[in-house]
Parts: C-alpha cells; structure tokens; sequence
C-alpha cells in the first residue's frame, strides 16, 4: 500500500516564488503518477486550480454538510546533509526517509489511498466530500485562495475543512509522557515588514554619527527589547487543562496550578522559554539585514527585514503601532511587505468532536486537544466560507521528526502512514 507513496515522494515538486524557475514537468509528472496509483479517484469531477492545483469533488446523498480535505503538492528545497537522497524514498527498518514525507505528501497519498479504498467499496459518503489539493502552498501562493473561489462560485459553505496542522506529538511538554493529539482550531496570522534607512553615505573614513546603520541597529534592538504583551488564548488554556492530569507529579502539580489563572500560566510558558513563549505571544523577528556592499564604504541605505507572527487576539494594525511606538524613530520608514490577520478560532463543537472521537479510536494512549498552530497553512484562506476550519495531520510524531520538518532528514515510519491512511477512511465513513 505504500508503492503510490513512494512514487510521489520520488517526484521534485519544489515550490519557487520564481515562476521561471519553477519545474512545471515535476508537477505535471506528479499528477500523471496520482492518475496511475489512484484510478478511482480519477473517476470523480476533478477541477484544476492555478498552475497545478486540483480540486476533487465526490457526491454523497446529501449537500447539507459538506467536508473538505485538504493537502499540498509542493514540498520546500533542500538543504542541509542528509542520511538517505532526500528524493529517494527510501525505506529502511520501517521507515520512510524523504522530502514530503510530512509536509505533506504524506497527507496527500494518505487521503487519496482512503478514497480510492472505499470507492474500491463502493462506498457512498453521507455528505459530500472535496479533495482541494494545492501547488504552491509553501510559497504562499494562489491555489489555495482560488479552490475558495472555485468552491464560492458553485455556493458551497463547508461544514467541516481539515488541512495539514498538529499531530499525534510524543515529547511534546516535558513531564507530560503521554502522546498528545493537537487539533489546530486557529493559526498565528503572518506579516512581514521592512525598516529602512536613508542617509548620505560616503566613505568609511569619514563616518557621520548615527548614519543608516546605527540608526537601523538602534531601531532593532528596541524592537528586540520590547516584546509585545502576552496572554494564553482559550486553546491553549484547554491544551494545558487537558494535559495536566497526564503530567509526572511535580509537573501536574505545577500545571493545574497554572491552568487557573490565565495570567499564571502565561507568566509558566514564557518561562519556560522561546518555543512556549511562542504560544502566548505576537513574536517578532529580525531575520534579515543589508547595509554597504563594501567594508569602506557608509551605507546609504540600511534595511531589516521583520517577520511578525500574529497571535489570535492581537491585530496587524496593532503590530504595526506597537512597531512604530518601539522604534520611536521617523528617519526608520516601515513598510508592510506581507499581510495576514490571525484565523478566527474554529469552534469546539460536533465537528471538532467528530475529529477527537476518530483520533481517539486510532490512537487511545493520546489526549486529544485543541492548540494555536504556530506556522501558516492554505486552511486560513477556506475561513472565509466555513466556520469550522481544522489543522491535523493524523501521523504519530516524535520531537525529532517533528524538527526534520523543513529541516534534513525528514521521515515517517510505515506503520504511522498506514495508520493515517485508516485514519482518513474512519473520519470519511462517520461524516
């Protein structure tokens, strides 16, 4: 069952923001191999969106409720060494080593290999269900935003979407053994900025004093020592409720103490350093920095660029005051590059329940939560038409595989792939 998997994995399709550099023959060879491996799926209505996106549609005996699965085609470059070629696929004591093989090829086949099987069944699902698979998901790209569209057009307001998210994470909170399944029900809105400052320049024998280089150093420095204000949102109160009682003693201890107070268990998760911060906070982050091409030369222009992750709650419009008022500087223009709000929190209701009562049938030994998913997906765009908008990848997960995402050494073991597959097929026949 895991041949259509590995041949997929095996195909380069790496996403570009560069259309010219875009190998458009790798994503064209990745749906003739999704037409070869998935024949059944191929029987059904499929509409093509942006360059290779694909959008399935299957019938149930009813419209009232309709689910869409979600998952990407394009994978991120590589970099870094790694144990096996990274587009190999290859399979060494249960485990599969590649690209994609969690962001998120894995979730693609998982799902297509579920359909294919109860088509194979002649199954019917109860509602409908659509298949929006996107082409460039890592590069922020249209596809997903256009399979809305294309869903709008046709007067379809899903009552459940599922895209790529949390996991059935081992190691995820020290003291907590237990595996814990995190359902995203919202994710940190995206912005990006550029400071920038102008001056004379000039040669470095010379320097004026505050020219563009100290002033910018200046402006990110009070942007690194004001971080903005911190607060747990509602699903990370619930993922730490949920978690407490599986805690080691001590742990549990402090936990039920800190799920109390909002405020307490903020005051524990920055604490506890960057990763936790992240869950109770708007982060702000310099990452990149240009000045003088030259040692002897002043710089004329200095610019840094600021990647901001927006915590439900807080605003775009907020970040940017809050920006300005740190920096404290009209010489630092501020530019937004990029834009994205917090996603609306999804609600915790029969959808949200239909999604922890399979997980809990697959994987008993897990607690199943809601969480704040850190990083972006193609799901934000799809709040537009549904209100109950998740992120979930059904695959068991180590602290280690979970690093490997975007990183070297990416890998899944066959059994949580198969598991996920059964996973899919589960949640379709309870729809």
């Amino acid at each position: 069952m895991i041949e259509a998997f590995l041949d997929l994995l095996r195909i380069p399709t790496i996403s570009t923001r560069d259309a010219a550099a875009r190998d458009d023959a790798a994503f064209d060879a990745f749906h003739e191999a999704l037409r070869r491996h998935f024949p059944r799926l191929h029987t059904l209505p499929v509409v093509r969106v942006s360059s290779h996106g694909l959008l399935f549609h299957w019938a149930g005996t009813s419209s009232d409720r309709p689910m869409v699965l979600m998952a990407h085609i394009d994978v991120v470059p590589v970099e870094g060494g790694w144990r096996h070629p990274p587009f190999g696929a290859v399979v060494e004591d249960g485990v599969v080593w590649g690209r994609g093989t969690l962001d998120c090829k894995g979730s693609l086949t998982a799902i297509c290999q579920a359909v294919e099987d109860l088509l194979a069944a002649g199954h019917t699902p109860q509602q409908d269900v659509w298949l929006s698979f996107g082409c460039n998901e890592e590069v922020a790209g249209d596809a997903a935003p256009l399979a809305v569209e294309e869903l709008r057009r046709r007067g379809v307001t899903p009552w459940l979407v599922l895209d790529e998210g949390g996991a059935v994470a081992y190691d995820a909170f020290p003291g907590v053994d237990k595996p814990i399944a995190v359902i995203g029900v919202t994710e940190k809105g995206v912005t990006s900025l550029e400071l920038r400052v102008d001056g004379r320049g000039g040669h470095a024998s010379t320097p004026a004093p505050l020219g563009p280089t100290a002033r910018l150093a200046r402006a990110v420095t009070r942007l690194d020592r004001a971080p903005m204000r911190a607060s747990a949102p509602d699903a990370t109160m619930e993922l730490f409720r949920r978690a407490a009682p599986h805690a080691r003693p001590a742990m549990r201890y402090a936990l039920n103490t800190a799920v109390r107070s909002r405020a307490l268990l903020t005051r524990l998760l920055i604490a506890a350093g960057p990763e936790t911060a992240a869950m109770v906070r708007t982060t702000v982050a310099v990452t990149t920095l240009s000045g003088s091409p030259a040692l002897n030369v002043v710089a004329a222009t200095a610019t840094a660029g600021v990647n901001i992750r927006i915590l439900v709650g807080d605003t775009m419009e907020g970040v940017i005051r809050h920006v300005s008022r740190v920096i404290k500087d009209p010489q630092v223009r501020i530019t937004v590059i990029d834009e994205g709000e917090p996603s609306p929190s999804s609600p915790l209701d029969e959808a949200f329940d239909l999604i922890a009562a399979v997980t809990a049938e697959h994987f008993p030994e897990a607690v199943t939560s809601p969480y704040v998913m850190m990083a972006a997906t193609d799901a934000r765009h799809f709040t537009k038409i549904s209100e109950r908008v998740y992120r979930f990848t059904p695959f068991e997960m180590t602290r280690k595989q979970r690093e490997s995402i975007h990183a070297s050494d990416e890998h899944i073991t066959v059994d949580a792939y198969l598991k996920g597959v059964a996973w899919y097929r589960i949640l379709v026949e309870r729809l």
